[in-house]
């Protein structure tokens, strides 16, 4: 349907409010919603594990610090958004599904931003501080992009009653946002890259000290950095 323009001549299937291009549209048919259901689930899957590995490769380098805390929590709060986005369709558990992606785009915003910072903070060569400068360029599209979807989809349900002919440009470019942001954001977690591979069994060992005793960070036990916690 979306083959032809959205003109006062188009089909009724075409530009309506309930037939925007948007992602969740492209699985909520069968067999496309068998295969959203196993990406998004995936997917979730995927963020629990990186921001588990990102969490301990920060705390290896800088620290116990509450923005790695939170940088974690967010991201286990986007897979679990995630989660609800892919298995309930939005034309068969409309409730549930805006409730999961209320949850998943704002923390994996945040995620995209804790993430940035933390960069500079564990940064101590030039090519850390270039993967920190490409993360902010990242996180500033995807808030731009976000915030624009969002008013954009809100312009358009005005503009459904309103003024038609202008809605339809207004829910296209809404949908656009959205893939962009989404796009934007898994090219963030590529650049993980840069750090992972650096990740070793002293890694895990840091992490695994830091879970049994999270309140014992003194004394010769204490990892670099964390003479910087009264301060934060």
């Amino acid at each position: 349907n979306y083959n032809q323009s959205c003109g006062l001549d188009s089909p009724v299937s075409c530009c309506t409010l309930d037939h925007i291009p948007l992602v969740s549209k492209c699985g909520t048919l069968p067999p496309e919603s068998c295969f959203f259901s196993l990406i998004c689930s995936l997917g979730s899957f995927m963020v629990i594990l990186v921001g588990l590995l990102r969490y301990a490769h920060v705390l290896e380098r800088v620290g116990p610090s509450l923005l790695n805390t939170l940088g974690l929590a967010a991201g286990w709060l986007c897979a679990a958004g995630l989660t609800m986005v892919g298995n309930f369709q939005v034309d068969h558990a409309k409730v549930l599904h805006y409730i999961g992606a209320g949850v998943a785009f704002p923390t994996s915003m945040l995620f995209v931003f804790l993430q940035s910072v933390l960069t500079y903070r564990a940064a101590k060569t030039r090519g850390h501080y270039w993967t920190g400068h490409l993360r902010s360029i990242l996180t500033a599209m995807a808030f731009v992009t976000l915030v624009f979807s969002i008013l954009l989809l809100a312009l358009t349900s005005l503009g459904g009653v309103f003024f038609i002919q202008e809605s339809f440009v207004l829910q296209h470019v809404a949908a656009l946002c959205e893939w962009v942001f989404i796009i934007d954001v898994l090219v963030f977690y590529g650049t993980f890259t840069f750090e992972f591979g650096a990740i070793s069994t002293d890694t895990f060992l840091v992490l695994l000290r830091a879970s049994r005793a999270p309140k014992s960070h003194k004394g010769d036990d204490s990892l670099p950095g964390t003479e910087g916690l009264p301060m934060l």
